[in-house]
């Protein structure tokens, strides 16, 4: 008796594929958790903010790692150079400048030492936990699911906006100049995204990787989810916050 394989699953087409990828986002990115619905909305307290403040840049100060781990696997210097902006975008190109420094920015305007912040020593470990799964994610796995994993990016330009004119309006013991980081972001993220869409639909070429791609964005769409579920439960444990 001989046994039939199934043959393997068509491929989707690109545009089936692309709305796969974006449907990820549209159900599963971070924006839906309830500690951003609860941020935009007005609802936190000044140490609920810095808290968040200060486990998010544990992530951030980590975009430039992943990226780092990300370019080491790309095969031609044309990508290798695009790849290499989104590190100068984070870390800048000379002291003072980058992403990075402009979060620490946030941070002084929302009355956190920049010492402390660089320190880390105020991170969750679940923020620990989420960030390096996701470092090591980028480490580990094969170019189209790293680079597919960064594509929390197609959301995160309307993200940015919603969230300066949450913090313009409902906390503005924050000075203006320290939401320059989600000024920025919204562009780079529209450029971000487009490029590394294009990489996704382009390298995916059987369903096996369309659907490996698609595993990815989860993935990453979990990463940021499980960062916030982190900074929820210990604003829990510590009750409610004073209200400026």
């Amino acid at each position: 008796m001989t046994t039939t394989l199934a043959p393997p699953a068509k491929p989707w087409t690109r545009a089936e594929f692309e709305d796969r990828l974006r449907a990820v986002g549209q159900d599963r990115y971070h924006d839906r958790h309830p500690f951003n619905i609860r941020m935009h909305q007005g609802g936190l307290g000044p140490d609920e903010v810095r808290s968040w403040i200060t486990n998010r840049f544990h992530y951030q100060r980590h975009i430039p790692v992943k990226d780092a781990l990300i370019t080491a696997k790309l095969e031609s210097p044309r990508l290798r150079r695009t790849w290499l902006r989104r590190i100068e975008d984070h870390d800048g190109r000379h002291e003072g400048e980058g992403g990075i420094e402009r979060w620490l920015r946030l941070g002084e305007a929302a009355g956190l030492d920049r010492r402390t912040l660089l320190s880390g020593e105020n991170v969750l470990p679940g923020v620990r936990l989420a960030v390096e799964g996701y470092v090591n994610f980028c480490r580990l796995r094969p170019p189209l699911e790293a680079v597919a994993a960064s594509l929390t990016e197609l959301t995160a330009p309307d993200l940015m906006r919603l969230r300066i004119e949450a913090f313009e309006r409902h906390y503005p013991w924050i000075a203006a100049d320290g939401l320059d980081y989600f000024r920025t972001r919204v562009d780079q993220g529209r450029r971000d995204s487009t490029e590394a869409l294009d990489l996704v639909l382009r390298w995916a070429r059987t369903r096996e990787d369309q659907e490996r791609a698609v595993a990815a964005l989860s993935f990453k769409c979990d990463v940021l989810w499980a960062l916030l579920d982190a900074v929820q439960q210990h604003a829990g444990q510590h009750g409610p916050r004073e209200r400026v």
